[in-house]
């Protein structure tokens, strides 16, 4: 069986973006499924991260198409930096900043990739007629891609997966976006109209799965994940107690009760002071920065860009807590960072701060790994890093894990085979 998956994120893509699907074409042959990759030609990407060309497999076929990027024109006046991520915001834009957020937020709907639509629909078309296409699988965002799989669909009367990584609408920076209320109107209908039209909708949580349910009824929960590990290695842990966060840290996870329990902690304990490290894997906001300078932690602070996916591992197996901060949005309960999962495999205390009743901490909670403590409770903060501190010193800080392998990307794609499966059955 032949699937079609229509991806803007491909290596040489790094960040995020790119494990989910990559990781899915990696172990699709183990389940009798032929993945068939299309994908942009010469793409512009935030991060690159080339060790990630070795997960895809011997002879898949891969489909290129150029893309016009209009954000490489607005960007003049907005000075973007290629290096910067979607997740990021500039909260102090000049005037022509503005006008580049106003004209992507406003003009470019759903995104800036709409561009690609109709040349990729007109190539595609050709292409599956006269290739025995089964199956087509768009993954957003950029959500342009659910319309080419939504265009297909319409055309060829074919069966479409509409898979969404992330939320529409739900995002955690929609709120942010300067749209007019004539644009979030018209993200809401195209939203729906994805839904409603694909055969079988995925997501990646339960929260996301009840908001979609209401125009399909055939919404899949596939969660994100993580893959195998060389584990034979010896891990040296840390030796002091570091909290080690991974992946962007952007304004919206800048929580100040963290900085204020450590604060306290700190100025109650010299002993906490002395071994307290915070390491940052990743972009880390201003506000952030701004915030740990303000709560007097710049000299346990340490802060390291974007390292390959393949080297991340290493910094998650020698902390002696993992930091997972959610953004504090209104659609926190549903966020599932993909992160999570990679930290599920590394063996290290999760400290969480996110909604306690999200999709998160359930996560979290069934499998043993950690503890998830509210945005603004400081109290709690304190006592549960004040615990994770005291097994420090007392070398007991560790974890039992618990039914952690059904996160194995392997296993993912077992789930993922079977919804392709009963879709052609």
């Amino acid at each position: 069986m032949k699937v079609l998956i229509v991806t803007y994120y491909w290596p040489p893509a790094g960040g995020s973006g790119v494990q989910r699907w990559l990781k899915f074409v990696k172990y699709l042959r183990d389940f009798n499924i032929e993945p068939v990759v299309y994908t942009v030609q010469d793409p512009k990407y935030a991060i690159e991260d080339e060790a990630l060309q070795k997960d895809i497999p011997e002879g898949i076929e891969i489909i290129r198409t150029p893309i016009w990027e209009p954000n490489n024109v607005i960007s003049i006046f907005g000075k973007k930096n290629k290096k910067t991520s979607a997740g990021f915001l500039n909260p102090n834009p000049s005037f022509f900043g503005k006008l580049a957020q106003y004209i992507r937020a406003n003009f470019f709907i759903p995104d800036a990739r709409k561009f690609w639509i109709k040349p990729s629909v007109k190539k595609l078309s050709a292409y599956i007629t006269s290739n025995n296409i089964q199956v087509v699988i768009s993954t957003g965002p950029p959500h342009s891609l659910h319309l080419i799989g939504l265009q297909l669909k319409q055309k060829l009367d074919l069966k479409w997966i509409a898979d969404f990584r992330d939320p529409w609408t739900d995002i955690d920076y929609f709120h942010q976006l300067p749209l007019t209320m004539r644009a979030k109107n018209k993200h809401k209908l195209l939203e729906q109209k994805v839904v409603e039209g694909a055969d079988t909708v995925i997501v990646v949580g339960k929260t996301m799965k009840a908001n979609f349910s209401k125009f399909n009824t055939n919404v899949q929960v596939i969660t994100n994940g993580y893959d195998k590990t060389d584990k034979t290695q010896k891990v040296i842990l840390d030796t002091h107690f570091s909290l080690v966060h991974i992946g962007l840290m952007n304004a919206d996870r800048n929580h100040k009760a963290l900085w204020e329990a450590l604060n306290q902690l700190c100025e109650e304990n010299d002993n906490f002071r002395t071994d307290l490290r915070l390491k940052f894997i990743g972009a880390v906001a201003t506000e952030v920065k701004n915030s740990i300078a303000k709560f007097k932690l710049n000299e346990n602070a340490t802060f390291i860009d974007y390292v390959p996916h393949h080297e991340v591992a290493n910094y998650q197996r020698s902390a002696q807590v993992l930091l997972l901060s959610i953004n504090n949005v209104p659609s926190a309960k549903g966020i599932i960072t993909g992160k999570i999962f990679e930290y599920l495999q590394a063996d290290r205390p999760i400290l969480g701060i996110a909604p306690i009743d999200g999709d998160l901490a359930e996560i979290i909670n069934t499998t043993k790994t950690g503890v998830v403590v509210g945005f603004d409770d400081i109290i709690q903060l304190k006592e549960s890093i004040q615990k994770m501190y005291g097994q420090f010193k007392q070398d007991k800080l560790t974890i039992e894990g618990r039914n952690i392998e059904r996160y194995h990307r392997r296993a993912l794609t077992n789930e993922l085979a079977n919804v392709v499966k009963e879709l052609v059955l």
